[in-house]
């Protein structure tokens, strides 16, 4: 009789831990799936009436873009490739004093020329403008 109650105390020992390691293993892959399931979109509501949309007569955009963005905005490829040069060795010398790595694409002026017209020329200017700019402080 005594071996009976053993068996049946060592079957249930075992049942009982089989069913706990299960339940810690299925709660542990549940959570690492939500983990890599979850993302967060952030949606920005569009305000075309709104007052940084202002009506322009003047504009040929017909909105104040122009002026809001200015300095992306060239009438020819000429004017753009000399602005992105001239913001380019500015930038260039700033990061050269500082000391900080060459990387010209790191830079705001050339990230968002994509804003206006002439974008490969405002940033081909930008990148030799950059690398002059650069290397004048590192070389004085």
């Amino acid at each position: 009789m005594n071996t009976k109650l053993l068996r049946r105390m060592i079957g249930f020992f075992l049942t009982a831990l089989l069913l706990s390691a299960m339940l810690l293993l299925t709660t542990t892959s549940v959570g690492a799936q939500q983990r890599v399931q979850r993302r967060v979109v952030i949606i920005r509501p569009i305000r075309p009436f709104g007052p940084h949309r202002l009506y322009d007569p003047f504009s040929p955009y017909g909105r104040l873009d122009r002026f809001r963005y200015n300095q992306y905005v060239f009438s020819n490829s000429e004017k753009a490739y000399d602005q992105g040069y001239k913001d380019g060795r500015k930038t260039g010398e700033k990061d050269g004093q500082k000391e900080k790595s060459y990387d010209p694409e790191r830079s705001h002026y050339y990230q968002e020329a994509g804003f206006g017209n002439f974008a490969e020329a405002y940033r081909d200017g930008f990148s030799s403008g950059y690398r002059e700019g650069f290397g004048s402080q590192r070389l004085g």
